[in-house]
């Protein structure tokens, strides 16, 4: 059909993505089912129950999607993204004062029996924001201006949600790297990221002077392989980083041959030896940056003082930031305490229910640990656990699967696009989705704190659907106006 007039339905949608939206749904249907059903016995579809009430929530999803697709124009979406952003932001911080405190986050609206939660609405304005701004005529990455502007977009929605104590939610927006990634942000952002995060374990899990050694490591090595100067680096820093790593051990052995507390072994402590070391070595290197104009060696030592700065900050972070619940929760996650009856006992009992499925599951509405109600929040953000149970390994990673698939289809689909709004819109809901799913999932295995966020299209929750249907079929609606002509 030529470029006048135009493509039909059938062929402007990807209904692989719809077909993968619809099977998402109706398995986090019979699961919130299977999650209840010994609790509040009755048909699926008591609208007394979760059930009932998520299949409710379905059927206005799908009118939602369907208004999103055939009755709205896809070109109000980037002529509305400032208002319906600068709304959401207004929406985050009124629930501060005037929502409903419920475990200890004050991020939900409660009209009746109808809560909503403006998180969920801000990824969706967010994303809308962002495509908007980058994909303005002369926009670059490498502009600090254009930069700047768009860590504002992301920043301010993520500071107010942090400041509901709504930890999860804000850590989503970590997913947004990856289209920043894709639209020209350095792959060194993502990696001083992942430093911070292994940084801040290390602290808490072994010492400070265990952290600033990798810390010390992993720069000179980065700084190594830029300058080709890896032979140099073998043969003067790693036989000083051995000797290094082994003061603490010898610092030990060598105490317990003494009993006097004065004596001069115990005053000279290996961080000590470290900070003589660092104190030499860091203005040698400067002194070589100032000769050659290295910028990169003058980064190094930068990044070298700021991650010290922040591996003695990390306590503080840790005891006076976070808040006891999270403080409990990472406890547990990272071995530092055994709470199976407390903080721990989510996790524990999501992850007996897992295991007990097996390769093929106990069969639906078979589950013991489901039936018997062992694991709380099962409908919602432990739903996969259920899933795990009944449906055992073969039905957990055919979910992971069509999650898997579908992030894949948007991404292959934000590639094909011309027009560089849907582009990084489709990456945005790509990473959100992304997100949710590796949240989730890790923290119902015990790989991530339990921090209390939805899986995408399967727990319960209307909010969270309606956030997610749109957040899809906006994209699903942009993709299919592209293909219309061409």
């Amino acid at each position: 059909m030529n470029r006048l007039t135009g493509r039909g339905m059938m062929e402007t949608i990807d209904w692989r993505l719809v077909i993968c939206y619809l099977l998402l749904i109706l398995i986090g249907w019979m699961n919130i089912y299977a999650s209840i059903h010994s609790t509040e016995p009755a048909s699926i579809f008591d609208f007394s129950c979760r059930s009932g009430k998520q299949f409710v929530w379905i059927v206005t999803s799908l009118g939602l999607a369907a208004i999103i697709l055939f009755a709205l124009n896809p070109r109000i979406y980037e002529s509305l993204s400032v208002p319906i952003y600068g709304f959401t932001i207004l929406l985050l911080i009124a629930v501060i004062f005037l929502g409903t405190e419920v475990k200890g986050s004050r991020s939900w609206f409660s009209f009746g029996p109808v809560s909503f939660q403006p998180a969920e609405l801000s990824k969706i304005a967010t994303s809308l924001m962002l495509a908007t701004v980058m994909s303005q005529s002369g926009f670059r990455m490498t502009n600090m201006k254009h930069f700047l502007a768009t860590a504002a977009v992301i920043l301010v929605p993520m500071a107010i949600i942090v400041a509901q104590s709504e930890t999860g939610s804000a850590l989503v927006y970590v997913g947004f790297v990856f289209m920043l990634y894709r639209e020209g942000l350095s792959g060194w952002l993502l990696f001083i990221i992942g430093m911070a995060i292994l940084l801040f374990i290390l602290t808490l899990t072994s010492s400070s002077y265990t952290s600033i050694l990798v810390l010390a490591i992993v720069t000179t090595l980065c700084s190594a392989m830029y300058y080709d100067r890896i032979k140099s680096w073998l043969k003067i820093y790693l036989p000083s980083f051995i000797v290094l790593g082994l003061l603490p051990f010898l610092h030990d052995k060598l105490s317990g041959l003494t009993d006097n507390p004065e004596a001069f072994i115990l005053k000279v402590k290996p961080m000590y030896i470290f900070a003589a070391a660092a104190a030499v070595s860091i203005p040698i290197m400067a002194f070589k940056a100032f000769r050659s104009g290295g910028a990169f060696r003058w980064l190094a030592i930068a990044s070298f003082i700021v991650g010290v700065l922040f591996v003695f900050s990390v306590d503080f972070l840790f005891h006076d930031v976070l808040q006891d619940h999270q403080r409990k929760r990472i406890e547990v996650l990272l071995g530092l305490k055994d709470d199976p009856t407390g903080v721990g006992y989510n996790v524990n009992q999501s992850m007996i229910a897992i295991g007990s499925g097996g390769f093929f599951g106990k069969g639906f509405l078979k589950g013991t640990q489901t039936t018997y109600g062992f694991v709380p929040e099962q409908s919602t953000d432990f739903i996969f656990c259920t899933i795990g149970e009944e449906w055992g390994f073969v039905g957990a990673a055919a979910v992971i699967f069509l999650y898997v698939f579908l992030i894949w289809r948007i991404i292959a689909d934000a590639e094909q696009c011309r027009e560089a709004f849907t582009r990084i819109y489709g990456y945005c809901v790509a990473g959100c989705i992304f997100m949710h799913l590796f949240i989730n999932i890790g923290m119902t295995v015990g790989l991530m704190p339990v921090i209390g966020i939805p899986l995408p299209f399967i727990s319960y929750g209307g909010s969270s659907l309606w956030a997610f249907t749109v957040l899809l079929f906006i994209f699903i609606a942009l993709v299919r106006n592209e293909r219309k002509y061409f």
